[in-house]
């Protein structure tokens, strides 16, 4: 067995023969793997209601409690370890009443190491064959966006370079970019050109997990360790064990949360909530947010320490807007997606003057919101050519539907050209003018306005309460 990080179990050794103990002590962990050993059913039962194990190799006989004993008791304790029994020639029929209990397999005495590493082999491809099927369970595949990073313009080229080189690595990436521009793509792309790419792809969004049962999401937890903890939970991060856990939106972590995240990069120990014992998983994290972690940082809502470990690498997705010539090619992308049909089915389905109008829009959704409205178009076309009319109005007349929003939100202060009567009339009808300039962008027009995207929320609450007031 290789001796890579992902292939490492934790062993539980129970057998009253101090030659075996010794034996196991020293050529266990010479085999990549963590052991504890136990000299009887007792001390076994007591080791696994503090700690979890991947594998229990049990001695049928043993004074106090037999192996079939702890057999039974264990299948109730901790289900997902595989015990393997070891028995004489003269206890066979007991060692297959023990496999139709729930052995995964047994050994006869005298046992030899190259036999004990080919089960644990077969443990490990079955660990692994789980880990694989619970990352599928828990993948959320975007019902949005395109399924491959779509642009060959300067700044999606960089973006490509940035990702072919930091993919063979194992370094934590911080994906950054406004929302809709892909950021779990690119995760994924990065983890389909990494050396992980045949083990899972464990995606998280970090704004769904909610504050009480984050930490059981992420770490797992023991039955028991909390009400209604009816059974062992594999955490995240044990799930992803030798493959890559993605945290979208990172940034919405509680601190106490950021702060087990940082134990983990620190350390690579995992400790499920109620376990005493931490043990070893072997996971490449990813991060994207569309937030800026350093103004929280300063706002003292993530952990600077935490900031530096994620942030080994950085890439930056652009907005749509930045990148107008990836524009025709996505929008045919995004098309064929819709229509379930290859981009070459779809290349004249698109009209040149509907491209004219995708060109001249600002996309303050990015591509999110471009596959919406391509999945729009297509179902309004009939699947026959998609002319600029077969687009959402907001999409033709972006100006008009901006002015519209903005005149039903905040009807106090009019957009008008005549001349405000107050220095306070003046000023939010400037901000709604850049608000709309950048087609309700918040982001982007607090930075044209030179003010904080917090600054900018207050105004615009300012003017809904004066609304209210005046109404």
């Amino acid at each position: 067995m290789a001796n890579t990080p992902h292939n490492r179990l934790r062993i539980l050794f129970a057998d009253d023969e101090r030659s075996l103990q010794e034996f196991m002590r020293s050529e266990l962990p010479r085999l990549g793997h963590e052991v504890t050993v136990c000299p009887d059913g007792e001390s076994a039962l007591k080791a696994l209601q503090k700690s979890t194990f991947d594998a229990a190799i049990l001695d049928l006989r043993m004074p106090g409690l037999t192996g079939i004993q702890v057999l039974e008791q264990l299948k109730q304790v901790s289900p997902d370890t595989e015990a393997i029994v070891m028995t004489g020639h003269a206890s066979m029929e007991t060692a297959i009443e023990a496999v139709r209990l729930g052995a995964f397999d047994y050994i006869t005495k005298p046992c030899k190491l190259a036999e004990i590493e080919g089960i644990l082999r077969k443990v490990v491809e079955k660990r692994d064959l789980k880990n694989k099927n619970l990352a599928l369970q828990s993948r959320v595949h975007a019902a949005e966006g395109p399924s491959v990073l779509v642009g060959n313009s300067p700044a999606m080229q960089n973006v490509h370079r940035l990702i072919a080189k930091v993919a063979p690595t194992d370094s934590t990436v911080l994906i950054l970019g406004e929302t809709g521009t892909g950021k779990e793509l690119a995760a994924r792309t990065l983890y389909q050109q990494s050396k992980r790419a045949d083990m899972p792809f464990v995606p998280v969004n970090c704004g769904a997990l909610s504050e009480n049962l984050a930490e059981s999401e992420l770490f797992g937890h023991r039955k028991g360790a909390f009400t209604g903890a009816d059974r062992d939970h594999k955490g995240l991060l044990e799930v992803a064990n030798g493959g890559t856990l993605f945290l979208d939106e990172v940034g919405e972590l509680s601190k106490n949360i950021q702060v087990k995240l940082l134990r983990f990069l620190e350390s690579g120990e995992v400790r499920r909530v109620g376990e005493t014992e931490p043990f070893r998983t072997d996971v490449r994290i990813l991060c994207a947010t569309n937030r800026s972690l350093q103004e929280m940082i300063k706002e003292d809502a993530f952990r600077e320490d935490l900031y530096f470990r994620i942030n080994t690498f950085e890439i930056h997705l652009p907005p749509l807007r930045d990148r107008r010539s990836d524009i025709p090619a996505l929008a045919r992308h995004l098309l064929a997606r819709a229509a379930r049909r290859s981009v070459e089915q779809v290349e004249n389905l698109l009209s040149p003057e509907a491209i004219d109008v995708l060109l001249d829009y600002d996309w303050p959704g990015n591509v999110r919101e471009m596959a919406n409205v391509m999945e729009h178009a297509f179902i309004i076309s009939g699947g026959s050519v998609i002319s600029p009319d077969h687009l959402p109005a907001h999409i033709r007349h972006p100006k008009k539907a901006t002015t519209l929003r903005m005149s039903a939100a905040f009807p106090s202060a009019s957009l008008s050209t005549s001349s405000p009567r107050t220095l306070h009339e003046i000023e939010m009808e400037h901000v709604l003018r850049v608000l709309e300039k950048h087609g309700g962008n918040k982001p982007a027009a607090a930075k044209e306005l030179g003010i904080s995207l917090k600054t900018l929320y207050n105004k615009l609450n300012q003017m809904q309460e004066e609304r209210k007031s005046a109404g």
